[in-house]
């Protein structure tokens, strides 16, 4: 049995639909749904659906069963300022999760978040001076809380793996809003009113000229389940992004080359976003690679291709 937090949500249904590609069907999920959620989960199989709040006596019931757990449910709205929201909901349930797969030799596959590096997210090592990195908003601040969680309480061997998404992006976005990437909103945009919206110069970068690591949630799926058939396990957390770092206004321009229409327009760089904005990030996949994982990533354009094709 394979336990989905979050599964009706971005990665999580990209994830069961791969797991389904592979023949499983045996698939629990944990979540709570709105109207965009449940679109998502539209030709999924699984084997049910429950609140996410019930996982922990489903798991004491069905401890035995159960082979690998995904836990890619939490609150990701970046603007978040209830930290007792975000404590109890991406610290506390994934310390119990974390604590519970132990306990019962179960496999966990967690999302961090290259939030949680700061700034300029450039070429860092996944755990190396983690105590002096510094966090922008509440939200990175309860991802890095477990991390350092799992690296200073569980034993090497723990089958416990993070991954620390970068800039994800792909279809099953919708329900994500304002929160969902750069991609999916410069589309949406572009599709709506025939025009992208992009900042205006700010933190020494030019207008359009802030640096993302863009990676293809299909790309995130297969390290997912890479994971998953791998045999020797043991506690990491790994960075996960395409290692390239590209400018809003290429993918704004990919986008609209694709189309065959549209314009960029050029805003003022919003007053409320500068206190946890990320200018850079680029993900140093050393430490993926030294494990084995040989998988090439989907390039950007290639990537912005595949999602405006399997859009409906």
């Amino acid at each position: 049995m394979i336990i989905v937090t979050g599964g009706a949500g971005f990665i999580g249904s990209n994830l069961v639909y791969k797991l389904n590609e592979l023949g499983k069907r045996e698939i629990i999920i944990f979540d709570n749904l709105n109207k965009l959620k449940k679109k998502n989960l539209k030709n999924l199989k699984f084997k049910k659906l429950y609140f996410k709040d019930e996982i922990f006596n489903f798991l004491k019931i069905n401890k035995k069963k159960i082979e690998t757990i995904f836990h890619l449910g939490a609150c990701t709205n970046t603007l978040e300022n209830n930290w007792d929201y975000l404590y109890k909901n991406n610290y506390e349930y994934s310390k119990k999760l974390a604590i519970h797969s132990t306990d019962n030799n179960i496999k966990l596959i967690y999302a961090s978040s290259a939030s949680v590096y700061g700034k300029k997210s450039g070429n860092f090592n996944e755990t190396k001076n983690i105590n002096s990195f510094n966090t922008l908003n509440l939200y990175a601040k309860s991802k890095l809380l477990f991390d350092k969680y799992l690296i200073k309480n569980f034993k090497e061997n723990s089958k416990i793996i993070g991954l620390r998404y970068f800039n994800v992006y792909g279809i099953n976005e919708d329900h994500k809003l304002n929160m969902a990437s750069p991609v999916h909103n410069f589309y949406s945009q572009i599709k709506k009113n025939k025009v992208c919206k992009i900042f205006d110069k700010y933190d020494g970068y030019q207008a359009g000229g802030h640096k993302r690591d863009f990676v293809s949630v299909d790309d995130c799926v297969n390290i997912n389940l890479w994971f998953l058939k791998k045999k020797n396990f043991k506690k990491n957390i790994l960075n996960v992004g395409s290692g390239k770092s590209v400018t809003f206004g290429s993918v704004a321009s990919k986008i609209i080359n694709e189309l065959k229409y549209g314009k960029i327009i050029i805003i003022k760089f919003p007053t409320k976003l500068k206190k946890g904005y990320q200018s850079y990030t680029k993900s140093n996949l050393k430490e993926l690679r030294k494990i084995g994982y040989k998988k090439n990533f989907i390039n950007i354009s290639n990537g912005i291709k595949n999602f405006i094709n399997k859009k409906p």
